[in-house]
């Protein structure tokens, strides 16, 4: 029988705080599931990854009672900051951890030193950790997130039905769209922001201000988070996805977004450009620019027809190359088969 042990952020299932993280390891565990294993979910209680005496007595709890010799998955919001107690148990349990996003501190390199093997979201996330703790390449492993198959988006002839999707902190950048949206109010256009308003709500206060000093707080409507049909109904309605993020390990919203040959205008960090990938004629499913760059990328958008029609050509042949998460599952359990006893 192939078992293993997932630990998990209690938040996981709840609708209220969606996010990449939690759907992937939601996707994991079914996958793993479908493929065969027998998944045992723990949820430990906690505010990951920041770490209180409950939480880390809760993973003590939750690991003291797996058997000897159990394979175990950790979400690494929880594993990469709490290296102590995965020492204490390194040596009778078999220990993965998943890593999201890397943290880029002492207690995540102690941490991830005691995994048998590692298991990132992308590529990008691979190389970084390597070079980051010096960790043999042997033991940590890419399994990028699949996207969903999704209907069709033609968009509108003139492109001004814009999206976002993050949760809106500022480690997302809203502020600076914002900024970038500003600068192209001559033009016509619609921006839909999805995501969470309750992670920092001091930094939405100062986005409602910013967007009202520039006059565009009626093109700007701060949804909050959306799930299912609604969040379906949000991509759906889309002619373009903007993401402004300051960092991304890969960023699933823009495959969620080509999934339905719908073009992404996002800033080139971390794993996005992987996650942007290329059609197969090599162009790019759309535009990737520095944090300056916005605002010229938006104008053109809205400006060039012609741009408009090329990236969605190439979004829409981007689609079909898309992985699913069948994919993703396949590569995590190809992991999980080959840890050492």
């Amino acid at each position: 029988m192939k078992l293993v042990h997932v630990v998990l952020p209690n938040d996981i299932d709840d609708p209220a705080t969606p996010s990449g993280g939690n759907t992937y390891d939601r996707e994991v565990c079914d996958g793993l599931a479908a493929a065969g294993w027998t998944v045992r979910e723990h949820a430990v209680p906690g505010t990951w990854p920041e770490l209180g005496a409950d939480s880390r007595a809760g993973l003590a709890r939750v690991l003291a009672a797996v058997p000897d010799g159990a394979l175990v998955l950790l979400d690494g919001l929880i594993a990469s900051v709490v290296p102590a107690v995965l020492r204490e148990h390194a040596q009778r349990l078999r220990l993965v951890v998943l890593v999201h996003m890397p943290l880029d501190n002492e207690r995540e390199r102690e941490a991830l030193v005691t995994a048998r093997a590692i298991v990132t979201t992308s590529s990008w996330t691979r190389r970084r950790l390597m070079e980051s703790y010096a960790l043999p390449g042997d033991r940590v492993h890419a399994a990028p997130p699949g996207a969903r198959p999704a209907p069709l988006v033609p968009g509108s002839g003139a492109g001004t039905a814009l999206l976002c999707v993050a949760a809106v902190t500022p480690h997302k950048g809203h502020d600076r769209l914002a900024e970038g949206l500003a600068k192209v109010a001559d033009l016509p256009w619609h921006c839909v922001c999805v995501g969470s308003l309750d992670r920092d709500p001091a930094f939405v206060d100062r986005l409602r201000r910013q967007l009202a000093a520039d006059g565009i707080q009626d093109r700007v409507v701060l949804a909050g988070p959306r799930t299912g049909a609604e969040l379906t109904a949000a991509y759906a309605g889309a002619d373009l996805l903007l993401l402004a993020s300051h960092g991304e390990t890969y960023g699933m919203v823009v495959t969620e977004a080509l999934a339905r040959g719908t073009p992404v205008l996002a800033t080139a960090v971390g794993g996005v450009p992987e996650a942007l990938g290329r059609a197969p004629d090599g162009s790019l499913p759309g535009l990737l620019v520095d944090a300056g760059g916005l605002a010229d990328a938006l104008r053109r958008w809205l400006s060039e027809p012609e741009l408009r029609q090329a990236l969605r050509r190439s979004a829409t042949a981007r689609r079909a190359t898309l992985a699913g998460w069948a994919d993703t599952s396949a590569r995590v359990s190809r992991v999980l088969m080959e840890v050492p006893s």
